[in-house]
């Protein structure tokens, strides 16, 4: 299938869930469209009484403003000075039928003359009622912004013409912080009030819903054969934008190019090309921006999708092992959470015991960016049966783990054994200040080594290294992570384990394991003195990674004086310094550089140590904190 007929087909598995608001973040609301409607932030609401006449009205504040409202075709593309009217809501010159008895200046036609003509056949149509039609019989009056000024909520001039912007000393009424760039954009909402009965809002209510798209679906025009279902159905040049969010101008979908000729290439008309019935473009678009609030991830505006056409809520290749644990709810933290492998066992049990729980379905990976503020692209498009994608899913945090440390949403420090977020590894391999394009970027060419089981690209691997053999210029939370993240990419190619293995002799995982003895012991000594700062072996790590032999000298001989300072209590350090260097062979102690193998030969050996300390498997002497 392709993408438009997932995003079809996923709305109209979720029919039952249009017009209830959702929540992912505090405050922020949104909703799964009803066809023909669209989203607005408006900012006064105006209550009419049932026998259209003007009960009171009041400024909304900032982030409150989120309006569902019905959209033709052509008032949901309005941009410029096109006169398209919004059904019922819209901003003040269209609504306002004294816009230009109080100053205000129409750049062409009556806008509000085509709005209440618009709102009149919709009204006296089969399909009107009595609170809508209490609406119409209040805008008819022409004198909404008079009421407004009375009711304090708009502010007129001396003259008689409206206040369009405030520039008094006093104090800036609320319609002023609210709407930007003058009054003329300021977007109106209607309500009717009954102390009667309790009227849901217009953009709450399903009767003003179904309403609207059964007038509407009477203006139809033209069928033509739609390529996503293969009907003969009415078709639409005029697609959705706002996909990403509210403010968002970009379309998937779009046909412009009617004068200038800035580019006719192979069709001479947007229907040459293919069409896609108004049905279809209005249920696969509402059902893309659902899902990008429900639960996409954005990088620099940059999506990343992962949605099941019936569960929508599936585990995204994006996220990390502790983010996705957040899934399951049959399995305690502690079970994945783990340091040592029976975490990612606990994993890979949640994972499969999750997925048991779904009905079979088809999994989807979209990607999409604006190159420019009007056009959006889908940049990646992939469709999995669900058993594939989550044995891709397993392979990706089960196979070969590596331990990672993050801090939830409590603030508590949790250790897990799996693979980290995607998006966390782009930022560790280029640094959190690096450019988001870079980020989102790079975040994509990792998407193919989940889904696919492609190699890490061998730049991103390098840059991770050399970050993390370069600790200095970090502060050690960051060096720590990047550590982390540079050993997990390094030993999805070597396979190998967080525990250490004193049996293998590799030149370079030696060499790391030498590092770690000598960071430790002078950690130890430092600590003893109350001092806190970084030792030697962190300071020269990255001239170790290039020259280990001589680099290892000069560590070893700023050691001398730390051990004489401990005395016996360097004893078992100092031994295993001698037990490493003697499984070195000679001809392998050059100035050769290291490759990422000594990370990690670094890390398990610095692991091991610190996991002695904490079970006291160490002498008295040995487990005083580091």
């Amino acid at each position: 299938m392709s993408v438009w007929q997932q995003l079809y087909e996923t709305y109209n598995q979720h029919l039952d869930e249009v017009g209830k608001p959702e929540s992912r973040w505090e405050g922020k609301t949104f909703t799964l469209l009803p066809v023909s409607h669209t989203t607005q932030t408006a900012h006064i609401t105006v209550n009419i009484t049932p026998t259209g006449e003007f009960h009171s009205a009041e400024v909304i504040e900032k982030g409150n403003g989120n309006t569902l409202i019905p959209s033709t075709e052509d008032s949901s593309s309005r941009a410029g000075s096109v006169i398209a009217p919004y059904p019922l809501h819209d901003k003040l010159p269209y609504v306002a039928g004294d816009y230009e008895a109080f100053g205000g200046l129409y750049k062409k036609e009556n806008a509000h003359q085509a709005y209440i003509d618009n709102l009149k056949k919709w009204s006296e149509s089969s399909h009107g009622f009595d609170r809508l039609t209490s609406i119409y019989t209040y805008l008819q009056k022409g004198r909404l912004i008079e009421d407004l000024v009375n009711e304090k909520v708009l502010f007129a001039e001396t003259d008689g013409t409206l206040k369009w912007t405030w520039k008094e000393k006093e104090e800036k009424p609320l319609i002023y912080s609210v709407v930007t760039g003058g009054l003329e954009g300021a977007f109106i909402r209607f309500h009717v009030h009954s102390s009667e009965q309790l009227n849901l809002e217009p953009w709450r209510d399903s009767e003003f819903y179904q309403s609207f798209i059964a007038y509407y679906a009477e203006q139809a025009g033209n069928s033509t054969l739609c390529f996503v279902t293969g009907e003969q159905k009415v078709g639409s040049t005029k697609h959705a934008n706002k996909i990403r969010n509210a403010g968002d101008k970009a379309k998937l979908i779009s046909a412009n190019d009617s004068s200038g000729f800035t580019f006719r290439g192979r069709f001479d008309k947007a229907s040459e090309a293919a069409t896609i019935s108004y049905e279809v473009s209005q249920k696969a678009h509402n059902a893309l921006k659902w899902l990008i609030q429900r639960q996409g991830k954005l990088i620099d505006q940059r999506v990343f999708l992962v949605w099941g056409s019936e569960v929508t809520e599936m585990p995204s290749a994006v996220d990390s092992t502790f983010s996705l644990a957040a899934l399951f709810d049959n399995v305690e933290e502690k079970e994945v959470f783990d340091t040592n492998q029976d975490g990612a066992r606990a994993f890979s049990d949640a994972l499969i015991g999750y997925k048991r729980k779904l009905p079979r379905q088809t999994v989807n990976i979209l990607i999409l960016d604006a190159a420019t503020t009007g056009r959006l692209a889908i940049l990646y498009y992939r469709s999995f049966d669900q058993e594939q994608y989550f044995k891709r899913l397993l392979t990706w945090h089960t196979e070969y783990p590596w331990e990672y440390t993050y801090v939830d949403r409590e603030k508590k420090r949790r250790v897990f054994m799996g693979a980290p977020a995607l998006n966390d590894i782009a930022t560790m391999a280029y640094g959190p200040r690096a450019n988001e394009k870079l980020i989102k970027a790079t975040v994509e060419r990792l998407l193919p080594c989940v889904i696919d089981g492609r190699v890490i690209p061998d730049d991103i691997r390098r840059s991770l290294i050399q970050r993390a053999s370069n600790p200095v210029g970090m502060e050690n939370w960051e060096w720590e992570k990047t550590l982390q993240i540079a050993c997990g990419m390094i030993n999805k190619k070597e396979g190998m384990n967080v525990a250490l293995d004193r049996d293998l002799k590799n030149r370079d995982y030696l060499f790391g394991r030498l590092l770690a003895l000598a960071d430790y012991l002078e950690r130890k000594a430092l600590k003893k003195q109350n001092e806190n700062r970084a030792t030697n072996a962190i300071r020269y790590m990255n001239a170790f990674s290039q020259k280990p032999a001589r680099t290892w000298m000069t560590i070893q001989s700023a050691l001398q004086p730390y051990q004489a300072k401990l005395g016996w209590e360097a004893i078992y350090v100092t031994k295993l310094i001698d037990e490493v260097g003697s499984q070195l062979d000679p001809s392998d102690f050059t100035n050769k550089p290291l490759s990422g193998m000594y990370l990690l030969g670094f890390y398990s050996q610095r692991h091991d140590l610190y996991q002695k300390r904490e079970e006291g498997n160490l002498s008295n002497e040995e487990s005083v904190e580091a």
